[in-house]
């Protein structure tokens, strides 16, 4: 699945902080997968701003396709199925509601 440096960061911000230990096996492999290498820190020169957002050179930002299998789809589904059942969704999770949920 394609994901931009928005989705990437915000899908890694909802993802599960307890689960059984396969559970959080799988997300623990999912962090990584979503996590930024070196290079893409040097290219994307990351900054923290002020008031807790993070920004980056949006020119050098290219989409990455990620392997997200089964399960982990799964567990991301139930979050963002979750927060929207509690109207806790963001305008932030609009993109990543859509191609998990609108699927």
């Amino acid at each position: 699945m394609k994901l931009d440096v928005a989705e990437r960061i915000n899908l890694l911000s909802i993802l599960p902080q307890e689960g059984s230990f396969l559970t959080l096996k799988i997300i623990r492999e999912l962090r990584e997968t979503l996590s930024f290498t070196e290079k893409e820190h040097k290219t994307l020169q990351f900054k923290q701003l002020e008031d807790g957002r993070v920004s980056w050179n949006t020119k050098a930002a290219k989409e990455k396709d990620i392997e997200i299998g089964k399960k982990a789809k799964s567990i991301i589904k139930e979050k963002l199925a979750e927060l929207d059942e509690q109207k806790k969704l963001k305008d932030n999770h609009f993109s990543l509601y859509e191609k998990f949920i609108g699927e």
